[in-house]
C-alpha cells in the first residue's frame, strides 16, 4: 500500500473536517496541511461559524491568507475557557490517546529530543483536541508513551474528539476511554489496522468505510487545494 493517492487525501481531509463539525463560535487551531485544509472545508460547508487560525494566533480565511490578529495573550484566554478546539500531531499516542510530542527514551537522557510538551498540556485538559496521524504505525500508536505531553482520557482529558491517521479514524469512546475504531479508509481492512497499532483498541462489530467527500466537499477541495498538492502527499 504505496503511493500517493488524491482520493486518499480527500478522505482523511474530510475526516478532519468531520472532527470540526458542530464547532461555530470555537477558534478552530489545525496544525499541519491537512487538518488546516480540514478546517477550512469545515468552514465551507457545515461549520460556516468557526474561527479558523493559521494554529498560533492569525487568523485566516478560507484561502488561508490572514485576515486578522489577537494579541497572544487572548489565545491563552481562548484556551482557558474552552472555545478551542485544536488538531495537535504526536509522535506517539496511546489507547488513552496520551500524547508525547516531547522526547524519545528515558526522559533523563532521552534517545531522540522532540518539540518538547508545547500547548499540550493546557490544550488537552481545557478544551476539545483532536490528532492527525500522517503515518500509522506500531512505533507511533504504543502501549505507553514515553513522556506524557498531553493527556489522555484516564487523565482528566477535557475531551479527545477524533485521531484520523491514513489508515482510519478512531474516537476515544471504548470501553474505559480508549480508541475506538470509527472507521476504515478505502482499501484498508480491520484487520491492516489492528497490525498497524502497536496498543489494544475497541473494534466495533460494525466498522464500516470511511466517507467520502460530497459533490459539494470535492468542488470546495478542487477550490481549497488547487491542484491536489496537499491531497496528494498522503500516502500510505
Amino acid at each position: 500500500m504505496t503511493g500517493p493517492t488524491t482520493d486518499l487525501g480527500d478522505v482523511c481531509a474530510v475526516a478532519c473536517a468531520d472532527a470540526f463539525r458542530g464547532d461555530d463560535g470555537l477558534m478552530v487551531s489545525p496544525m499541519g496541511p491537512i487538518p488546516r485544509l480540514g478546517a477550512r472545508l469545515a468552514k465551507a460547508t457545515h461549520s460556516p461559524g468557526i474561527v479558523l487560525t493559521d494554529g498560533v494566533a492569525t487568523i485566516v480565511d478560507l484561502d488561508d491568507e490572514p485576515c486578522g490578529w489577537m494579541p497572544f495573550a487572548r489565545v491563552f484566554d481562548m484556551v482557558w475557557s474552552g472555545r478551542r478546539h485544536v488538531m495537535m500531531g504526536a509522535s506517539q499516542l496511546d489507547r488513552h490517546g496520551n500524547q508525547n510530542i516531547s522526547a524519545l527514551g528515558d526522559f533523563a537522557r532521552p534517545k531522540v529530543q522532540l518539540l518538547g510538551v508545547r500547548g499540550g498540556p493546557g490544550n488537552t485538559v481545557c478544551h476539545p483536541t483532536s490528532y492527525w496521524i500522517p503515518n500509522h504505525g506500531p512505533k507511533v500508536f504504543v502501549e505507553a508513551v514515553d513522556i506524557i505531553s498531553g493527556v489522555g482520557t484516564d487523565h482528566g482529558a477535557f475531551e479527545i474528539r477524533r485521531v484520523v491517521t491514513n489508515l482510519c479514524v478512531f474516537d476515544l469512546k471504548g470501553p474505559g476511554g480508549v480508541l475506538r475504531l470509527r472507521s476504515v479508509h478505502p482499501g484498508v481492512t480491520v484487520d491492516d489496522v489492528r497490525a498497524a497499532t502497536g496498543c489494544a483498541i475497541d473494534v466495533p462489530d460494525d466498522v464500516g468505510p470511511s466517507r467520502l467527500p460530497t459533490p459539494e466537499e470535492r468542488a470546495w477541495l478542487h477550490r481549497l487545494d488547487a491542484g491536489g498538492g496537499i491531497r496528494s502527499a498522503v500516502t500510505r
